[in-house]
């Protein structure tokens, strides 16, 4: 019984305690925010990038090999965000979620996410199948990358000792849903709000001759205005 009523006194803790925010200038680090409900309101565009058909590497591959995929994938990813300006904030699996703020936080996360496209057809599949040749056959690395922009409450949660920050808010949610609509070759998914803000030089071919992206409708959030591209950034 004593685990339960542990558990009962911290969930009626959480639910009672009154919640105290600031508005939030820069992306917090864990240590920033206190446990309990404290918070920090951001203005903040997220980017999702995910390898797909993880399931399959791994049951077709050995595990170091897979684990080379991984490893390509989420460091050319992560390095691409960083010079972009955006934040790491987390890790799952195959899959690394990022954060951007400012004045062109929409530019430059959507430009992150076609130089990521970049990386994936020009030089990671182009290295593994050098290396490893008739190995692996068809295997080619396929992703998705997921862009959204909303207001975000950033706050810490687990336990003390074992805590880590969580974003609330539609940008996080929707950058993660987006990356499950891989298909048809097109690898970069944003909703309506992050195009219609971002620069024209994340829009437009280099000759302006053409638009980069193709407006869709999300069926699975009510029909919501998003953009695909196949296109990519070149580094």
């Amino acid at each position: 019984m004593g685990i339960v009523n542990d558990l009962t006194t911290e969930v009626t803790k959480i639910i009672e305690e009154k919640w105290s925010t600031s508005d939030g200038r820069s992306v917090p680090e864990t240590e920033d925010i206190q446990l309990g409900n404290k918070g920090v309101n951001l203005e903040a565009t997220c980017l999702y990038a995910d390898l797909a058909e993880s399931t399959n590497l791994v049951n077709s591959f050995n595990a170091q090999l897979a684990a080379e995929v991984y490893k390509c994938y989420l460091n050319c990813s992560c390095r691409i965000i960083r010079n972009q300006g955006g934040v790491i904030t987390a890790f799952d699996g195959d899959r690394v979620m990022a954060v951007f703020i400012g004045d062109s936080k929409n530019t430059s996360a959507v430009r992150s996410a076609l130089a990521i496209n970049h990386a994936v057809i020009k030089i990671i599949n182009p290295a593994l199948k050098n290396y490893y040749k008739e190995r692996i056959r068809d295997f080619v690395v396929r992703h998705s990358v997921g862009v959204d922009t909303s207001k975000l409450l950033v706050a810490r949660t687990g336990i003390r000792g074992s805590n880590d920050l969580v974003w609330i808010g539609r940008a996080a949610n929707y950058a993660a849903k987006l990356c499950a609509l891989r298909h048809d070759g097109y690898s970069t998914w944003i909703t309506g709000v992050v195009y219609d803000v971002m620069n024209e030089s994340v829009k437009l071919t280099d000759d302006r001759s053409k638009n980069m992206w193709e407006e869709r409708s999300w069926t699975g959030q009510n029909g919501l205005r998003i953009f695909r591209s196949n296109y990519y950034w070149g580094l």
